[in-house]
């Protein structure tokens, strides 16, 4: 009987309560930042975007520039800014659920209460900064606001979202790897390394993905700090969402509800 109930893992529903509530908060920490750190260079940013476009539209529309300007002008920055804050709270939510399912598949015959909850949730946390964070953004680094000719957003959505999941796909593969080594009685190094050179691997598949059809035509300084602190939300996200998720469960009572 003891034997049983330590080893029958927690049902879905209540981690997937405590992955809504860990991302949720986890969104609302990476949007601060943001908000906070980024948001500053994004308003650099689209100063200067707005004076490379009213320097192109001078030589070809006079005042029709001014126009378009005053129509684009839908929110106002601050309305922006509280939109950036709610969107990173929603990600946050919709990446609380992938967590948790990620975690209820990795760790399904894991003993709940033995001890490892922090190792397992930041092993996940880490898996999640390399998948769909990291290993992207190495192919496709995060541009700021305006950058990119609105005629190509169709090919670059496609293009980040192939990289998404080949990401997702090597950390599989990565895990894999790892887990039938293990079973063949290999060694932790051996393994590591195995699944590292996974990872390598889906690195160099990331790059045989076509490149950005967009310019970047913006001071690389400027792009350099927005692309750190862009990836520095990301370990805000991923960080938080593992530690929070790493509180641990109360205790079930055997045959109780």
């Amino acid at each position: 009987m003891s034997v049983s109930a330590q080893t029958t893992p927690y049902p879905l529903l209540p981690l997937l309560g405590r992955g809504l509530a860990a991302g949720g908060l986890a969104g609302l920490a990476s949007g601060l930042f943001s908000l906070l750190l980024a948001e500053p260079l994004m308003d650099r940013a689209i100063r200067l975007e707005e004076r490379r476009s009213a320097t192109e539209a001078a030589g070809h529309a006079g005042h029709a520039h001014s126009h378009a300007a005053e129509a684009e002008e839908i929110f106002s920055r601050g309305t922006q800014h509280l939109g950036l804050v709610v969107t990173a709270v929603v990600a946050g939510l919709a990446i609380g659920v992938f967590f948790t399912v990620a975690y209820a598949l990795v760790h399904r015959g894991a003993p709940p209460g033995d001890g490892r909850g922090w190792q397992r949730s930041m092993g996940v946390a880490g898996a999640g900064l390399l998948a769909l964070s990291l290993l992207p953004a190495l192919r496709y680094p995060a541009n700021p606001p305006g950058v990119g000719d609105s005629g190509t957003v169709t090919e670059r959505q496609a293009l980040w979202l192939a990289a998404l999941v080949i990401g997702v796909l090597g950390m599989v593969l990565a895990h894999q790897v790892h887990l039938r080594l293990g079973r063949s009685a290999r060694g932790l190094p051996v393994r590591q390394s195995a699944a590292a050179a996974a990872v390598v691997a889906t690195l160099a598949a990331l790059f045989l993905l076509p490149d950005n059809p967009d310019a970047v035509p913006v001071p690389a300084t400027l792009l350099w700090d927005f692309r750190v602190l862009s990836l520095g939300a990301h370990l805000v996200l991923w960080g938080v969402l593992g530690a929070l998720f790493a509180t641990p469960l109360p205790r079930r009572r055997p045959g109780g509800v």
